[in-house]
């Protein structure tokens, strides 16, 4: 997608601070972190977010949740960290490239919105 930030980001186009990249999935620090460590998992193809996710992306989506936790705990949140995923604009969803947030270093508080 030729305007999405991310499509962007995993194109090159715009730099962002990486912590991890494959042939599927990138991993970089938000540039608005809401906790000590806080960092976002997108795949490299253009998903515009979970309610688009279709069955051959199960799997991918799989793996990025684990890649985040396996980040989290190479980033020393392992013991306690957020995994966020919105949906549209009323969720929270700005960035219509479906990302997984990964947050912690504090401890957190429910409900979060």
């Amino acid at each position: 997608m030729s305007d999405c930030i991310f499509c962007k980001i995993v194109s090159g186009e715009i730099p962002a601070n990486k912590l991890y990249e494959d042939d599927e999935m990138l991993a970089f620090f938000d540039l608005h972190p809401q906790a000590p460590t806080h960092f976002l998992v997108i795949p490299k193809k253009h998903i515009k977010g979970p309610g688009s996710i279709e069955e051959p992306d199960t799997g991918l989506i799989g793996r990025m949740i684990k890649k985040g936790g396996d980040l989290a705990r190479e980033h020393g949140i392992g013991s306690g960290f957020r995994l966020v995923i919105n949906n549209g604009a009323d969720a929270g969803q700005s960035v219509f490239h479906i990302h997984l947030h990964v947050l912690g270093g504090r401890a957190m508080t429910w409900p979060p919105g």
